[in-house]
Protein backbone atom coordinates (compact mmCIF):
# COMPACT_ATOMS: atom_id res chain seq x y z
CA UNK A 1 0.00 0.00 0.00
CA UNK A 2 1.05 3.63 -0.62
CA UNK A 3 -0.38 6.88 -0.83
CA UNK A 4 -3.71 4.55 0.61
CA UNK A 5 -3.34 3.31 -2.74
CA UNK A 6 -3.35 -0.95 -2.59
CA UNK A 7 -0.94 -2.03 -5.01
CA UNK A 8 -1.44 -6.09 -4.74
CA UNK A 9 -2.14 -9.08 -2.81
CA UNK A 10 0.80 -12.01 -2.36
CA UNK A 11 -1.06 -15.16 -1.31
CA UNK A 12 1.08 -17.48 -3.02
CA UNK A 13 4.93 -18.94 -2.29
CA UNK A 14 7.28 -17.22 -5.49
CA UNK A 15 4.52 -14.62 -6.27
CA UNK A 16 5.96 -11.17 -7.37
CA UNK A 17 4.24 -7.75 -7.42
CA UNK A 18 6.22 -4.87 -9.19
CA UNK A 19 6.22 -2.00 -7.43
CA UNK A 20 8.68 0.22 -8.43
CA UNK A 21 10.65 0.46 -11.75
CA UNK A 22 14.36 -0.06 -11.39
CA UNK A 23 17.09 2.37 -12.93
CA UNK A 24 19.70 2.03 -15.69
CA UNK A 25 23.14 1.96 -15.12
CA UNK A 26 25.27 3.99 -17.52
CA UNK A 27 28.48 2.97 -19.38
CA UNK A 28 31.78 3.50 -17.53
CA UNK A 29 35.14 4.35 -19.27
CA UNK A 30 36.04 0.95 -20.01
CA UNK A 31 33.08 1.25 -22.64
CA UNK A 32 34.90 3.81 -24.44
CA UNK A 33 38.78 1.96 -24.39
CA UNK A 34 39.91 1.85 -27.80
CA UNK A 35 43.51 1.34 -29.22
CA UNK A 36 43.95 5.10 -29.99
CA UNK A 37 42.45 5.95 -26.17
CA UNK A 38 43.91 4.20 -23.65
CA UNK A 39 42.23 6.06 -20.68
CA UNK A 40 39.12 7.06 -21.77
CA UNK A 41 37.25 9.44 -19.73
CA UNK A 42 34.13 9.74 -21.15
CA UNK A 43 31.01 7.84 -18.79
CA UNK A 44 27.58 7.92 -18.84
CA UNK A 45 25.24 8.87 -15.69
CA UNK A 46 22.75 6.04 -16.78
CA UNK A 47 18.76 6.91 -15.16
CA UNK A 48 17.91 6.70 -11.77
CA UNK A 49 14.91 4.26 -10.99
CA UNK A 50 11.76 5.23 -8.87
CA UNK A 51 11.82 5.73 -5.20
CA UNK A 52 8.91 4.60 -3.00
CA UNK A 53 7.70 4.25 0.11
CA UNK A 54 5.47 0.99 1.10
CA UNK A 55 3.28 -0.15 3.81
CA UNK A 56 3.39 -4.02 4.50
CA UNK A 57 0.23 -5.51 5.75
CA UNK A 58 0.75 -8.84 7.04
CA UNK A 59 -2.78 -11.10 6.72
CA UNK A 60 -2.61 -14.67 8.58
CA UNK A 61 -3.54 -17.43 6.57
CA UNK A 62 -5.83 -19.84 8.73
CA UNK A 63 -8.93 -21.63 7.56
CA UNK A 64 -10.73 -21.01 10.13
CA UNK A 65 -11.54 -17.88 12.36
CA UNK A 66 -12.94 -17.42 15.85
CA UNK A 67 -14.47 -14.09 16.35
CA UNK A 68 -16.84 -13.14 19.54
CA UNK A 69 -16.72 -10.25 21.82
CA UNK A 70 -14.10 -10.06 24.42
CA UNK A 71 -13.58 -12.73 27.03
CA UNK A 72 -16.02 -14.80 25.08
CA UNK A 73 -13.61 -18.09 25.46
CA UNK A 74 -11.84 -17.86 22.42
CA UNK A 75 -8.40 -18.45 23.74
CA UNK A 76 -9.22 -21.14 25.64
CA UNK A 77 -10.95 -22.72 23.20
CA UNK A 78 -8.04 -22.91 20.95
CA UNK A 79 -6.15 -24.14 23.83
CA UNK A 80 -8.59 -27.12 23.89
CA UNK A 81 -8.69 -27.99 20.38
CA UNK A 82 -4.74 -27.60 19.79
CA UNK A 83 -1.85 -27.48 21.15
CA UNK A 84 -1.49 -23.43 21.10
CA UNK A 85 -1.04 -21.53 24.26
CA UNK A 86 -2.58 -18.25 24.19
CA UNK A 87 -2.61 -16.57 27.68
CA UNK A 88 -6.15 -17.10 28.86
CA UNK A 89 -7.40 -14.73 32.24
CA UNK A 90 -10.87 -13.93 33.15
CA UNK A 91 -10.78 -10.08 31.89
CA UNK A 92 -11.44 -8.48 28.90
CA UNK A 93 -8.85 -7.94 26.02
CA UNK A 94 -6.56 -10.58 27.60
CA UNK A 95 -5.72 -11.13 23.69
CA UNK A 96 -3.43 -8.33 22.03
CA UNK A 97 -2.28 -10.05 19.19
CA UNK A 98 -3.54 -12.46 17.05
CA UNK A 99 -2.64 -16.66 17.93
CA UNK A 100 -2.79 -19.25 15.87
CA UNK A 101 -3.23 -23.06 16.26
CA UNK A 102 -3.34 -26.27 14.34
CA UNK A 103 -6.14 -28.51 14.65
CA UNK A 104 -6.01 -32.11 13.96
CA UNK A 105 -8.52 -33.86 11.94
CA UNK A 106 -9.23 -37.72 12.10
CA UNK A 107 -7.62 -38.08 8.56
CA UNK A 108 -4.29 -36.80 10.82
CA UNK A 109 -3.75 -33.92 8.92
CA UNK A 110 -4.12 -30.17 10.27
CA UNK A 111 -6.18 -27.13 9.92
CA UNK A 112 -5.01 -23.85 11.17
CA UNK A 113 -7.34 -21.89 13.27
CA UNK A 114 -6.55 -18.22 14.37
CA UNK A 115 -7.83 -16.60 17.59
CA UNK A 116 -8.57 -12.86 17.19
CA UNK A 117 -8.67 -9.83 19.91
CA UNK A 118 -12.09 -9.57 21.02
CA UNK A 119 -14.63 -7.20 18.71
CA UNK A 120 -16.76 -4.47 20.67
CA UNK A 121 -18.80 -1.68 19.04
CA UNK A 122 -17.14 0.31 16.75
CA UNK A 123 -14.22 -1.89 16.92
CA UNK A 124 -14.42 -1.39 12.12
CA UNK A 125 -13.67 2.01 13.23
CA UNK A 126 -10.84 1.84 15.78
CA UNK A 127 -12.60 0.91 18.73
CA UNK A 128 -10.96 -1.18 21.60
CA UNK A 129 -8.43 -3.93 19.30
CA UNK A 130 -9.95 -5.65 16.77
CA UNK A 131 -10.11 -3.29 14.48
CA UNK A 132 -5.75 -3.79 14.09
CA UNK A 133 -6.51 -7.57 13.14
CA UNK A 134 -9.86 -8.00 11.24
CA UNK A 135 -7.58 -8.45 8.31
CA UNK A 136 -6.42 -12.13 9.63
CA UNK A 137 -9.73 -13.39 8.87
CA UNK A 138 -10.56 -12.04 5.81
CA UNK A 139 -8.47 -15.35 4.05
CA UNK A 140 -10.60 -18.20 6.42
CA UNK A 141 -13.19 -20.26 4.77
CA UNK A 142 -15.03 -20.37 8.09
CA UNK A 143 -15.90 -18.61 10.86
CA UNK A 144 -16.31 -19.63 14.62
CA UNK A 145 -19.15 -16.94 16.45
CA UNK A 146 -18.65 -17.37 19.94
CA UNK A 147 -21.31 -15.69 22.08
CA UNK A 148 -20.72 -16.01 26.23
CA UNK A 149 -23.06 -17.76 27.92
CA UNK A 150 -22.73 -15.34 31.02
CA UNK A 151 -23.23 -11.95 28.91
CA UNK A 152 -25.57 -9.79 30.10
CA UNK A 153 -27.38 -9.63 26.69
CA UNK A 154 -25.98 -12.91 24.52
CA UNK A 155 -27.93 -12.03 21.14
CA UNK A 156 -26.94 -8.10 21.50
CA UNK A 157 -23.53 -9.72 21.80
CA UNK A 158 -24.24 -11.23 19.01
CA UNK A 159 -25.41 -8.66 16.97
CA UNK A 160 -23.11 -6.13 17.56
CA UNK A 161 -19.84 -8.90 16.54
CA UNK A 162 -21.89 -9.32 13.36
CA UNK A 163 -22.32 -5.59 12.68
CA UNK A 164 -18.44 -5.03 13.03
CA UNK A 165 -18.00 -8.11 10.50
CA UNK A 166 -20.19 -5.95 8.06
CA UNK A 167 -18.87 -2.71 8.84
CA UNK A 168 -15.41 -3.98 8.21
CA UNK A 169 -15.81 -6.12 5.13
CA UNK A 170 -19.49 -7.10 4.27
CA UNK A 171 -18.53 -9.66 2.30
CA UNK A 172 -17.29 -11.58 5.86
CA UNK A 173 -21.23 -11.87 6.32
CA UNK A 174 -21.29 -14.22 3.20
CA UNK A 175 -18.71 -16.78 4.90
CA UNK A 176 -19.97 -20.13 6.08
CA UNK A 177 -20.38 -19.45 10.11
CA UNK A 178 -21.17 -21.69 12.94
CA UNK A 179 -22.37 -20.48 16.28
CA UNK A 180 -21.40 -21.76 19.90
CA UNK A 181 -22.65 -20.43 23.48
CA UNK A 182 -19.49 -20.65 25.44
CA UNK A 183 -18.78 -21.52 29.33
CA UNK A 184 -22.00 -23.97 29.30
CA UNK A 185 -20.67 -25.12 32.39
CA UNK A 186 -20.84 -21.79 34.33
CA UNK A 187 -24.47 -21.75 34.06
CA UNK A 188 -27.50 -24.06 35.24
CA UNK A 189 -27.93 -26.64 32.70
CA UNK A 190 -31.78 -25.12 32.05
CA UNK A 191 -30.35 -21.45 31.59
CA UNK A 192 -27.80 -23.02 29.02
CA UNK A 193 -30.17 -24.83 27.26
CA UNK A 194 -32.70 -21.69 26.76
CA UNK A 195 -29.81 -19.36 25.81
CA UNK A 196 -29.31 -21.61 23.38
CA UNK A 197 -32.53 -22.28 21.55
CA UNK A 198 -32.85 -18.07 22.40
CA UNK A 199 -29.47 -18.11 20.22
CA UNK A 200 -30.81 -20.14 17.12
CA UNK A 201 -34.04 -18.67 17.22
CA UNK A 202 -32.63 -15.17 17.01
CA UNK A 203 -29.82 -16.14 14.51
CA UNK A 204 -32.08 -18.38 12.73
CA UNK A 205 -28.71 -21.01 12.46
CA UNK A 206 -28.09 -24.15 14.79
CA UNK A 207 -26.32 -23.08 18.16
CA UNK A 208 -23.29 -25.64 19.76
CA UNK A 209 -23.70 -25.52 23.56
CA UNK A 210 -20.09 -25.90 24.08
CA UNK A 211 -17.01 -25.59 27.45
CA UNK A 212 -13.62 -25.03 26.03
CA UNK A 213 -13.03 -25.34 30.05
CA UNK A 214 -14.67 -28.75 30.14
CA UNK A 215 -14.79 -29.81 26.82
CA UNK A 216 -18.54 -30.29 26.80
CA UNK A 217 -19.71 -30.16 22.90
CA UNK A 218 -16.56 -29.69 21.36
CA UNK A 219 -16.23 -32.98 19.59
CA UNK A 220 -19.20 -32.40 17.86
CA UNK A 221 -18.29 -28.78 17.13
CA UNK A 222 -15.10 -30.19 15.59
CA UNK A 223 -17.28 -32.70 13.49
CA UNK A 224 -19.33 -29.49 12.25
CA UNK A 225 -16.22 -27.82 11.61
CA UNK A 226 -14.98 -30.47 9.62
CA UNK A 227 -18.03 -31.16 7.57
CA UNK A 228 -18.23 -27.41 6.69
CA UNK A 229 -14.77 -27.32 5.47
CA UNK A 230 -15.47 -30.11 3.25
CA UNK A 231 -18.66 -28.36 1.58
CA UNK A 232 -17.24 -24.72 1.53
CA UNK A 233 -14.99 -23.24 -1.03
Amino acid sequence: MVDNTWLGDLTAPGQQLRVAVGGKGGFGNTRYLSNRNRAPEQCTTGRPGQQRQLRLELKLLAEVGLVGCPNAGKSTLIRALSAARPKVADYPFTTLTPNLGVVRRPTGDGTVFADIPGLIQGAAMGAGLGHDFLRHIQRTRLLVHLVDVTADDPCRDGDVLLGELAAYDPTLLDRPRLLALNKSDAVEAGTSERLTTMLAQHFQQPCHRISAVTGQGLEQLKQDIWDRLATCA
